[in-house]
């Protein structure tokens, strides 16, 4: 069992950045995979990165070049660094972990998740 606690979010301009944290329970968080989904009001969870325990990243097209994934399994946690950040990217977001090593993008493919940190970009 794995418990997922997100921080980090808040209100920042257009241009600003955010640094997120996934903070998690349990010693072996370092074999999980874990996601970041973001749920705007009105629309679908979607994925936006994911880290596997190689530390193999993979980013939707839509966050390439200004959001980082990275994990501190010292820490047992996973952070994501938000730059140049857009008012489309103001959202919920969520962590979510699973145990195998493929970074999956639907929501099902992930087991435990947080209760998510609410980022608000203003224009």
């Amino acid at each position: 069992q794995v418990q997922l606690v997100e921080s980090g979010g808040g209100l920042v301009q257009a241009g600003g950045s955010l640094r997120l944290s996934c903070a998690a329970s349990g010693r072996t968080f370092g074999r999980y995979t874990v996601g970041w989904f973001r749920q705007a009001p009105g629309k679908d969870r979607e994925f936006v990165v994911g880290i596997n325990r190689a530390d193999n990243t993979y980013y939707t097209e839509s966050v390439k070049g200004r959001f980082t994934i990275s994990r501190d399994n010292a820490k047992n946690t996973v952070y994501l660094q938000m730059n140049s950040l857009k008012p489309e990217d103001t959202a919920v977001y969520y962590c979510a972990a699973r145990g195998g090593l493929g970074i999956g993008v639907a929501s099902t493919d992930y087991d435990y998740w947080g209760q998510g940190t609410q980022v608000t970009v203003s224009s």
